[in-house]
């Protein structure tokens, strides 16, 4: 709301000068007609440029996008609902106060932090019964996972659709079941709240929405134990956002996720059983260990797998490509 607030005081101050342009224009004196036409013609030019921009973040983060959501209910196996369980582990970073099952709620807001300007407030909502997804239906949180936008069709931000795009129809269901699942919590959290400098990076294309292109084909994961399904593991983890599209290192700058190393580089010179370790303790072959806050989330993606998961993997990485 504060986003929208300050960009009618914008639209209001490039109205008010370009009238104040238009009178400055009509002074007699000739000195005072240049200065300030001049003046308020800038400034004009300033606020009309941050209200554009501002606007058309303000579009993209309410305008509805995408299709329907499908009609969805999830029934899964107990096996499903337990494999949906290690997956949403890897979740609990985000949506749990207390960094563990159930998703209550987040207590971080990603868009205020120390290293950046703050951007609004937004924190990662409850995804227990108790929250607000006790009033969606199960195809528009499957498709909130997979395609990045809420129930009306709008995106959402830093959610990270684009890794969970490429879950499969068994897999998503079971995350939905599993959501259902959970003890209901009540822990509230702010609504979504974008300031004006976060509406213009939205407006810029320089803070990307988490919406996707819509699923309209079924979805399958390739067979368990296979080279492929280490593929399937990697990207619905989002290693691409950080290491990079091929997973030969990400590109520093911009408000993105931060730049890491080569993958393809780094772990064929680890055995098996550190990748496995490392993932379990955050400690490297070379001695090193990451805090359990480190920008890598090894504490997540080894609570999201297990250690055949994890060598799947590995393998996959191994691959000459």
């Amino acid at each position: 709301m504060s986003g929208v607030v300050a960009l009618v005081v914008v639209i209001a101050l490039a109205v008010l000068f370009g009238w104040l342009a238009t009178r400055a224009w009509r002074l007699s004196n000739a000195a005072a007609r240049i200065v300030g036409a001049i003046v308020a013609g800038l400034l004009t030019l300033l606020f009309a440029a941050v209200a554009v921009v501002g606007a058309i973040g303000f579009v993209r983060l309410n305008a509805p996008q995408g299709a329907p959501a499908a009609t969805l209910s999830a029934q899964v196996s107990p096996e499903r609902m337990a494999l949906a369980e290690r997956r949403l582990n890897g979740c609990t970073g985000c949506h749990s106060s207390s960094g563990s099952l159930p998703l209550d709620g987040g207590t971080s807001n990603f868009l205020n932090s120390d290293s950046g300007p703050a951007l609004g407030v937004l924190v990662a909502p409850n995804l227990t019964p108790g929250g607000p997804l006790k009033d969606w239906s199960d195809g528009e949180v499957a498709r909130a996972v997979r395609e990045g936008v809420d129930r009306n069709g709008r995106p959402l931000l830093i959610m990270p659709s684009d890794a969970f795009h490429h879950l499969s129809d068994d897999d998503v269901q079971a995350v939905v079941a599993y959501l259902r699942s959970q003890p209901a919590s009540d822990h509230q959290t702010p609504t979504r709240d974008v300031n004006l400098l976060g509406l213009m990076l939205v407006g810029a294309g320089l803070f990307p929405t988490a919406a996707q292109p819509p699923i309209s084909q079924p979805q399958a994961a390739p067979p368990p134990s296979t080279p492929d399904y280490g593929k399937y593991l990697i990207d619905i983890t989002g290693c691409a956002a950080c290491h990079g599209a091929n997973l030969t290192g990400g590109k520093p700058g911009g408000f993105g996720p931060p730049a890491g190393p080569s993958l393809r580089a780094l772990v064929p010179t680890w055995q098996e059983a550190d990748f496995v370790t490392f993932f379990r303790t955050g400690r490297d072959p070379y001695g090193r260990t990451l805090p359990a806050d480190s920008p890598m989330p090894w504490s997540d993606i080894g609570k999201a797998y297990t250690d055949d998961e994890l060598a799947q993997m590995y393998a996959y990485l191994r691959q000459p490509q």
